[in-house]
C-alpha cells in the first residue's frame, strides 16, 4: 500500500467513516444554528434575508465547535456497524490488525483537524460575531469607541476604531513617568498600513517641569508619525471589547502582550482552545476504537453505546470547563488545556501499544 494507492480496506474505511463523519457533523450543526435561530427569532429584527445570514454564521461556529465531538461519534457508529454487519470479523480473517484497521480512520481523523485549524486562520473564526451584529440589528456597527490601553511606556487613548476601514479618529498617546505627564502626542485620525499606524498632523506637546511641577510645555506639528506596531484593527477590537481572534491574529496579540509584559491568559486560553484541545479527538477515538468489544456475541449495543457517548460529553465537557478556568486566569491555561490533553494523549499511546495483545 502506498499514498497514490491505499489498499482496498483502506478506501472502504475511510469512505464508511467519512460518510458518517460528515452526516454526524452537519446534523449537528445544522441542528445547533436552527435551535439558536428559534431562540433569538424575536431579536432577529432583519430582513429574511439577513435572517437566513444568521443561521449561516451560527451554523459556521457550530462546525468549529462541534467537530471534536463528531470525530468520535463518528467512529462509534462505524465501528458499531462494523461488528453488527460482521465486517470487523471479516477484516481480521484477512489477516488485518487492530492497528492496521485503525489507520483510515486516524487518517481522516487528522484531515479533520487540519482542515479545521486552517479555517480558524480565516474569517471564519468570526462568525459568532457576524452573527451578533445581526441579532443587536447592527448590521454597519463596526466601530469601537473609547479605548484606553498601554503601548510600551506610554498609554494610547482612542475616540473611535473602525476595524473595516481600518482607520482610527481622535488618537492621543501620552506617557507618563511617576506622576508626571512627559509629554502627549494627538492626531485626528490614523490609518492602518498593514503593520502599523500612520498618524497624520500630529500636535507634539512635551512638558517641562521644574521643582516638580509644570512649568511650561512646547508644542510642535509633524506630518506624519507611525505608532502601534503590529497591532492590528481585528487585535486592538478583541483585545479591548472581548470579540473573538483566528488563530494568526491570536498568536501575534499573545506575542504583542508578552512584549508589552501584559497578562496573556485570554489570549492563550483562545489560542489553546483552536489548537490544542481538539486533539482530544483523536485521543479518545484511539482509546474508543481499542476499548470497543471487536465482536457483536461481546458487547451489549445498547450499554456500549451509552457508556461511549457518555464517556465522550464528560471528557468534552470537562476540558471545556477547565478552558473557562484558564481563560479567566484562576490557573495558568497551560494547566487547564495542554496539561489534561497531553495526559489524555499519554493514556491513548498506552492503549495504542497494550491492547493489540487481546482480539476482543
Amino acid at each position: 500500500m502506498s499514498l497514490l494507492r491505499p489498499s482496498l480496506h483502506f478506501r472502504y474505511l475511510v469512505k464508511l467513516y467519512l460518510k458518517n463523519l460528515l452526516s454526524i457533523l452537519f446534523g449537528l450543526s445544522f441542528a445547533f444554528a436552527t435551535m439558536d435561530y428559534f431562540q433569538h427569532i424575536q431579536q432577529l429584527d432583519v430582513s429574511g434575508n439577513y435572517k437566513i445570514l444568521y443561521i449561516f454564521y451560527m451554523w459556521q461556529e457550530a462546525l468549529g465547535l462541534l467537530y471534536p465531538l463528531a470525530i468520535v461519534f463518528a467512529l462509534i457508529v462505524t465501528k458499531l456497524s462494523l461488528i453488527k454487519n460482521n465486517t470487523m470479523g471479516a477484516l481480521h480473517a484477512f489477516g488485518y490488525t487492530k492497528k492496521q484497521i485503525l489507520v483510515p480512520f486516524l487518517s481522516v481523523a487528522f484531515l479533520t483537524y487540519a482542515v479545521f485549524i486552517f479555517l480558524h486562520t480565516t474569517e471564519f473564526s468570526y462568525a459568532k460575531d457576524k452573527a451578533g451584529f445581526l441579532l443587536k440589528n447592527e448590521l454597519n456597527a463596526y466601530d469601537v469607541n473609547d479605548l484606553f490601553f498601554k503601548y510600551n511606556d506610554t498609554f494610547v487613548y482612542i475616540k473611535t476604531l473602525d476595524p473595516v476601514e481600518k482607520k482610527i479618529e481622535d488618537i492621543t498617546i501620552f506617557k507618563v513617568k511617576g506622576h508626571q505627564v512627559r509629554y502627549t502626542l494627538n492626531a485626528q485620525n490614523a490609518t492602518f498600513d498593514g503593520y502599523a499606524w500612520d498618524a497624520h498632523n500630529v500636535m507634539l506637546r512635551t512638558h517641562q517641569y521644574k521643582n516638580g511641577e509644570l512649568s511650561k510645555y512646547t508644542v510642535e506639528f509633524k506630518k506624519n508619525i507611525k505608532t502601534l506596531e503590529g497591532y492590528k484593527p481585528k487585535i486592538i477590537e478583541s483585545l479591548y471589547e472581548g470579540k473573538a481572534l483566528n488563530v494568526i491574529d491570536a498568536y501575534n496579540t499573545w506575542k504583542l502582550l508578552d512584549k508589552q509584559h501584559l497578562n496573556s491568559d485570554k489570549i492563550r486560553a483562545t489560542l489553546y482552545d483552536k489548537i490544542v484541545a481538539p486533539l482530544f479527538s483523536i485521543a479518545l477515538l484511539i482509546i474508543i476504537f481499542f476499548k470497543l468489544p471487536f465482536h457483536a456475541r461481546m458487547m451489549n449495543f445498547g450499554t456500549v453505546i451509552a457508556l461511549s457517548l457518555g464517556v465522550t460529553f464528560v471528557t468534552w465537557g470537562i476540558l471545556f470547563g477547565l478552558n473557562q478556568i484558564g481563560s479567566n486566569g484562576v490557573i495558568p491555561p497551560e494547566y487547564t488545556a495542554i496539561l489534561p490533553i497531553v495526559l489524555l494523549w499519554i493514556y491513548a499511546i498506552y492503549v495504542y501499544f497494550t491492547d493489540e495483545k487481546t482480539i476482543a
